[in-house]
């Protein structure tokens, strides 16, 4: 639920209500390894949403609008964090990307 109100939030560029956002998904993410892997994961995204960062990954993929790109890189990310050998950090990054791609695939209109 949290995630789906960043994204919307980052969808209609209302960064202020975003940053609200970020900060509860930080604090319910933890401090622990996987807490600052997502964390670093959420933070990462909406930088590149707010700097406009043209060789992000998030900011390419909301300009071209590609719903089946999107959901590639969902089963990616979700498959990426349920690896075994993957460390906490990592397997917490990978669950934010997926959480997120989740929650962008979900609303109805995209960007």
């Amino acid at each position: 639920m949290r995630m789906e109100m960043f994204v919307r939030a980052l969808m209609r560029r209302d960064f202020n209500r975003a940053k609200g956002h970020l900060e509860k998904l930080m604090k319910l993410a933890g401090s622990d390894e996987w807490g600052r892997g997502y964390s670093r994961a959420v933070e990462g995204i909406m930088n590149a949403l707010s700097d406009n960062d043209p060789d992000a990954l998030i900011v390419r993929l909301i300009k071209e609008n590609n719903r089946e790109h999107a959901k590639e890189l969902l089963e990616m990310y979700s498959e990426l964090a349920a690896q075994e050998f993957r460390d906490e950090y990592e397997k917490g990054y990978y669950t934010a990307w997926a959480e997120f791609l989740k929650a962008y695939l979900s609303q109805k209109t995209l960007a």
